[in-house]
This record gives C-alpha cells, structure tokens and sequence, in this order.
C-alpha cells in the first residue's frame, strides 16, 4: 500500500488551522490540510516534517508532530496518516504549490464546496480538538 501524509497545523493562539487551496487533481480548487507521499524506505515522521517544511517553510523547530489517525482506504491501495502540531513561534511561511491560508475554527469544515475529503476534514478537526497537545508537547520537553 502507498502512504500519504496529513498534517493538522494550529497557529500559535491555536484559533486558526493551516490549509492550502489545491491547484491540480484531486480535489483542484478545494482547502485541503498540507501533506503528500511518503517515498519508499522513509519514516512517516520525517515524511511528514519533510512534507510540511517543503510545502509551508514550517520546520522541526517551528512545530512538534504528533500522530493523530490514520484512515487505510483499501480499494484506492493507500493509508492516510493524519499528523497534529501546534506552531511555537510565529513562522514567516513560504509556499511551494498550492496557496497557504490560516482559517479560524468557526469555518464550517464539512462544507464538500469549500473543502476536499469527503468530510473527513470536519472529523479529523473534531478529534484534533480534543487531541492534548499541550501536555503531550510538555512530555517532549521533559
């Protein structure tokens, strides 16, 4: 099965969550969260820090990932591993395709018009929600 990668990005205030509006198939036009594939041989973490630093500028030292989900879609022959972080500094980013955008949580998320993925974006802000990133950030640097 190929791997794909997901990343759940929080600004600082943790009002706002990082999207980007993608430009080519599948779901051209739609705000989708940032990520992309995990190349053979690589480790999901450091697919999804290289991913998120080479779509947003966002490095290791700007945020702490944790593994949220994953969703394994059989017929399509792919697992989708959702990653959750929080911004620790205000970060200068820097887009490599798809526009950046910080959109507040009052957006409605299960809006199919706005945002790609069936939905799931809703779900997976929903659990991002009640994910203890706080103390789970404060594990890490004990």
């Amino acid at each position: 099965m190929r791997h794909l990668n997901c990343s759940v990005v929080f600004n600082e205030a943790k009002n706002q969550v990082l999207f980007c509006k993608r430009t080519k198939e599948p779901f051209k036009g739609l705000y989708n969260f940032v990520g992309g594939k995990v190349e053979p041989g690589e480790a999901s973490f450091a697919a999804a820090y290289r991913e998120l630093l080479e779509e947003t500028g966002i490095g290791d030292d700007d945020i702490c990932l944790f593994r949220l989900m994953d969703f394994t879609y059989y017929e399509q022959d792919y697992v989708l591993e959702i990653y959750i972080g929080q911004l620790q500094k205000d970060v200068q980013l820097r887009e490599e395709v798809n526009p950046l955008e910080w959109l507040p949580l009052t957006e409605d998320f299960a809006d199919s018009n706005r945002f790609a993925g069936e939905q799931n974006i809703a779900h997976i802000i929903k659990i991002a929600l009640k994910f203890p990133l706080e103390e789970k950030m404060a594990e890490r640097q004990v």
